[in-house]
């Protein structure tokens, strides 16, 4: 990246920038504390996590207009850790998962989203969309009819606000308009502060106060290369999503250093490791923040609200921030993929569906997202495989094979199966013109055909040798017949 394109990064509209940062830093707040309590931490440690990472991602981040904080997956993972272990092998975990995701960026392994196909994408998007509508749910269970006018006024300024004017934030509008409303005439409703005790205090330099011998990291180390998987895959998924939202594109391998770097420095803070947070993310791309200042912003704010401005922020209702992130929600469902599962292969179909199926089932994106990569590998093998074919055609004591497609480990069977071994033809000639081969088990399945057949009496001879094509089998064959 050259330093002219990090400056204009910086300087793209800065009240928008701001603005757009100060809506994400509200959107954090609910769902870090929430994740607090998931990952058995206290909300200070989340929330001073996610100032941290915001800073700092802001600055060597290869993503803007991205937010991260602390929550999603990343305090999944983390929660077993703490029960067991304590908080201080979770900040062990933390520095030890930063530095693997610095070596992940230096040795450019981001290379490794391309095999994401788009179904999956859509599945992600998907499911985390009905993730953050479900996780507003326990707010709108047990509470008085107040809570639901709150609710219904906020998504009225939300979405009517910005036909008026969208000189500020409708979410920014709605946070303000809603705590004037309850502090001016208080009501029965559950505020920020019923989550838990802000942080009143900055956060300091710590150092995990724990043995580093040989039984400490051998528990440690596995959850921290969990953490470091869990929360680059969040972090790419999430910068994939920018980058069809803003068609622009990203540094993935700059993310995934400073992801590593953020993460470094939170454990240095005495924070949780984090990662991307898609909802928070589409939050603030759809109110202006697409540069560098808006994810700062959105940490720099948290910082500010929670020091400065706590007593004022433990006052803001809860129904305000529902009202939020049911926009968030609805904003981030991609709704046309519902028209699409009809119109689509059924196979691409059943991969998104899948997707969405096994991250709401287990709450982790991570899972849904490994099931949807796998899945989408099979469902190519098949469609690959089933491309393979073997025509025959006699002329006088010479019968001759043409294969035509892939062969791999999928198809190399259905190679053998098409070859009738107890001809009575002299000569069998196999043209591989038309053919290529892949893996080891082509090879091999090739070689057992040869072996067959001159078992049976008869001379074999392969055409159409194309060192670009077939190189795998002369690496792999020692048989003359095949020599290039």
């Amino acid at each position: 990246m050259t330093p002219a394109l990090y400056r204009r990064q910086w300087g793209q509209n800065p009240l928008r920038e701001v603005l757009a940062g100060m809506v994400g830093t509200f959107a954090l707040i609910p769902e870090v504390i929430a994740f607090s309590y998931i990952a058995g931490v206290s909300p200070a440690v989340s929330l001073f996590a996610s100032f941290v990472i915001s800073v700092s991602i802001a600055i060597f981040g290869g993503r803007p207009g991205m937010i991260s904080g602390a929550a999603g997956s990343v305090a999944l993972v983390a929660a077993p850790l703490v029960h067991a272990h304590g908080v201080q092998a979770m900040l062990l975990a933390t520095l030890i998962a930063g530095a693997l995701q610095i070596v992940f960026g230096l040795l450019r392994l981001q290379a490794v989203m391309r095999f994401v196909s788009a179904e999956v994408r859509t599945g992600f998007v998907n499911a985390l969309a009905i993730m953050i509508f479900s996780a507003q749910v326990p707010q709108l269970l047990g509470v008085g009819w107040e809570t639901y006018a709150l609710i219904a006024l906020g998504l009225v300024i939300i979405y009517l606000l910005p036909k008026i004017s969208d000189a500020i934030p409708s979410p920014l509008i709605c946070i303000v308009l809603l705590t004037v409303i309850t502090m001016v005439h208080p009501m029965p409703v559950h505020t920020v502060s019923d989550l838990g005790e802000l942080p009143t205090g900055l956060p300091h330099l710590t150092i995990p106060h724990i043995n580093l011998d040989w039984a400490t990291l051998s528990a440690v180390i596995p959850y921290a290369v969990a953490m470091a998987a869990v929360g680059l895959l969040e972090s790419m998924m999430t910068a994939s999503v920018v980058d069809d939202l803003t068609d622009t594109h990203g540094n993935q391998r700059m993310e995934c250093t400073g992801l590593g770097i953020s993460n470094i420095l939170v454990g240095a803070f005495g924070g949780i490791a984090g990662c991307g947070m898609i909802g928070q993310t589409v939050g603030n791309l759809r109110y202006g923040g697409r540069g560098r200042l808006s994810t700062f912003t959105a940490g720099a704010f948290l910082l500010a609200l929670m020091v400065l401005l706590h007593r004022w922020v433990g006052q803001v209702p809860m129904a305000a921030l529902v009202a939020i992130m049911i926009m968030v929600s609805i904003s981030t469902f991609s709704w046309g993929s519902l028209r699409d599962v009809t119109r689509q292969p059924k196979l691409s179909s059943l991969t998104m569906l899948v997707t969405v199926i096994v991250v709401v089932l287990t709450h982790d994106l991570a899972a849904g997202v490994l099931a949807g990569v796998l899945l989408s590998g099979v469902f190519f093998a098949w469609r690959a495989a089933s491309l393979l074919t073997v025509t025959s055609h006699r002329e006088g004591s010479t019968e001759t094979y043409t294969i035509s497609g892939q062969v791999f480990f999928a198809s190399a069977d259905g190679l053998s199966a098409e070859i009738d071994y107890l001809t009575n033809a002299d000569l069998v000639v196999l043209d591989l013109t038309h053919a290529r081969f892949w893996d080891v088990t082509s090879v091999q399945a090739l070689e057992k055909v040869l072996d067959k057949l001159r078992s049976h009496g008869r001379t074999v001879e392969v055409t159409g040798l194309k060192h670009e094509q077939h190189g795998i089998i002369a690496s792999q064959s020692d048989n003359t017949l095949l020599a290039m």
